[in-house]
């Protein structure tokens, strides 16, 4: 099998480099950059080249709730776009309350990008949560709010959405996990607990290499 494992920087791509206890499987790895866009572009150049036969997401994660332990590792079932739409008024409309979009255009699902291989996120061993991409690490506790009730996210990222809408598209099995790094809004990095996320989440991604 042919795994390509992708992560937005080096940092977060290193603790599971082939050799790092990934057995005989045969792996490539891919700094995408961060960010929607140069995910989607990395991404789609890298399976041009030689199409995989899964696709596995890493990194770090910032979560919207309190209740989630930091350092914990998740695995993303929907991905949802955060803010492509339009502010206005104290509150955010997205394209497809704005009607620019169709929310069950494919590969959409009710405006969402779900992951539909469940044997897969069985595999992780991990508690399985929903997650919205950003362009804009979130602060404001209303856009937070946002995206914890009306989208349903539990966790924010820069990346998940396009890796999700670019497996589904090109039909190729993916899974993305994220290990909590941080509580969304808090800025006081002193809090933050990098390394354990990424330890966290390249933990997760070299058990599921395992059982594969």
């Amino acid at each position: 099998m042919r795994i390509l494992i992708i992560a937005a920087t080096a940092t977060e791509l290193k603790p599971v480099l082939p050799g790092s206890g990934m057995g005989k499987q045969s792996i490539e790895t891919l700094v995408t950059g961060v960010g929607l866009l140069s995910t989607a572009v990395a991404l789609m150049k890298k399976i041009n080249e030689q199409k995989p036969d899964l696709v596995i997401q890493t990194g770090i994660a910032g979560s919207l709730l309190h209740s989630l332990p930091i350092g914990k590792a998740f695995a993303v079932k929907t991905e949802r776009i955060g803010d492509l739409g339009v502010a206005e008024e104290g509150s955010f409309s997205s394209i497809f309350k704005m009607g620019l979009a169709d929310p069950d255009g494919i590969p959409f699902s009710s405006g969402g990008l779900t992951n539909p291989h469940g044997q897969l996120l069985e595999l992780t061993g991990l508690q399985t949560i929903d997650a919205v991409s950003v362009n804009e690490i979130s602060t404001q506790p209303s856009r937070i709010q946002y995206y914890q009730n009306i989208l349903g996210a539990s966790i924010e990222s820069m990346e998940g959405a396009a890796f999700h809408q670019v497996c589904l598209d090109l039909s190729i099995p993916f899974v993305q996990i994220r290990g909590i790094s941080n509580i969304a809004g808090v800025r006081d990095k002193s809090k933050w607990q990098i390394p354990l996320a990424i330890e966290s989440s390249a933990d997760a991604v070299k058990n599921l290499i395992s059982k594969i």
